[in-house]
């Protein structure tokens, strides 16, 4: 009877080998301490209805300080992160703004300056937030995969929602009114376009009132769509720059390469390269200035150069 049950259990081990390895394709293995440790962002990813925490092995390092023009907004966002990360009280984050202004960047440039005091990010997609209950489980103090020494920036980029997209609703929960208690240091930062991230319509706003005290209220349908923006407790307006902030960017990407100022037609060429695209901020001044840095190093600038050189 031993025999026929070691042969049997020789005959199982292999089987049983090949369905751990399927389930860990399929399901993904834990996040451990010593990925948190090596890693400092990660994607949250769902496939087949299974979420996990992917590494992102090369993270894209900004600096804050290059953020001109909009302090108020940058210190605030800081100052928000410095309580997190210190276990005091904290607001969810919603940055809004014209596109193109610093909102993803500053949450980069909050990575670069934090990472070493135990700041980590988790980037989800608009399409995953169904599942973000889930990861909010996951990144709960006292897991055994997510040692409580981290605090977390869980970062939906460029979000907004039609009048009946998936994920809508869980994260409205998610940030406040839900049920399920939500873990401690785990900061959720938001960028979008839409300061109320989803779009509303003229009949929404006509049925809008005012009542006999002469207070203002919204229709039900645009009560429903400011519920989700009024739960971010830090909403921060990033704006598109005047033509001195503009200049000034410029500039500070120039000296960042080693090129010392902006004369008259280096200016000339910086406004009809913004005039081109519509408008002012600090991507397209980063485009020109990525642009007259390669054409400076090639020798290609025009007559006068446009730039000099330290």
């Amino acid at each position: 009877m031993s025999d026929l049950l070691e042969r049997f259990s020789a005959r199982l081990d292999p089987i049983l080998e090949r369905v751990d390895r399927f389930l860990a394709n399929f399901v993904g293995s834990p996040p451990t301490a010593a990925v948190f440790e090596s890693a400092h962002a990660f994607r949250w990813r769902t496939a087949r209805g299974v979420g996990r925490i992917e590494p992102i092995d090369s993270v894209s390092s900004f600096d804050l300080e290059s953020l001109i023009g909009v302090d108020r907004a940058v210190e605030a966002l800081d100052r928000n992160t410095r309580q997190l990360l210190a276990n005091l009280p904290y607001n969810d984050v919603l940055l809004y703004g014209e596109r193109g202004t610093g909102k993803s960047s500053a949450v980069r440039g909050l990575l670069t300056r934090y990472a070493a005091d135990g700041l980590r990010i988790v980037e989800v997609d608009r399409a995953d937030l169904a599942e973000l209950p889930e990861l909010l489980r996951i990144l709960g103090d006292g897991t055994s995969e997510v040692p409580d020494a981290y605090s977390f920036l869980v970062f939906c980029d460029d979000l907004s929602f039609g009048s009946s997209e998936l994920g809508f609703r869980e994260l409205k929960a998610a940030l406040e009114g839900g049920i399920e208690a939500r873990p401690n240091r785990v900061c959720v930062v938001a960028t979008s376009n839409r300061r109320h991230l989803l779009p509303e319509t003229m009949h929404e706003n006509r049925a809008a009132y005012v009542d006999a005290d002469n207070e203002l209220h919204h229709g039900e349908a645009l009560d429903e769509k400011l519920a989700l923006s009024d739960r971010f407790g830090l909403v921060l307006g990033f704006y598109a720059c005047n033509q001195a902030t503009y200049l000034s960017i410029v500039t500070h990407w120039l000296n960042e390469a080693g090129i010392e100022f902006l004369d008259d037609i280096g200016r000339e060429a910086a406004l009809r390269f913004a005039l081109e695209r519509g408008g002012r901020n600090g991507r397209i001044a980063r485009q020109f200035a990525n642009e007259w840095i390669g054409r400076t190093q090639l020798g290609e600038t025009p007559k006068g150069g446009g730039f000099r050189n330290r």
